[in-house]
């Protein structure tokens, strides 16, 4: 199982199906997933920080962060 599975089971079922008890509790699910996909985007974000470090191993992680935020069209 690897950490995306991890997290599903976890958080459970966030897509609704068109019934009211079952998708206020999807709707529940969602808002915990966005909720961490928020703090992991936190996360990704000061690391993206330092990419402009004189240090190799920094600049080059705050790069790679920087790099994602570009594919995923998230920008300053």
């Amino acid at each position: 199982m690897d950490i995306h599975e991890i997290v599903k089971k976890l958080v459970g079922r966030i897509d609704p199906v068109g019934e009211t008890n079952e998708d206020d509790q999807r709707f529940v699910n969602l808002k915990v997933l966005t909720a961490l996909v928020d703090k992991l985007l936190a996360d990704i974000d000061n690391v993206a920080m330092e990419k402009d470090r004189h240090e190799y191993s920094r600049s080059r992680a705050g790069k790679f962060a920087s790099e994602f935020f570009d594919h995923v069209g998230i920008t300053e």
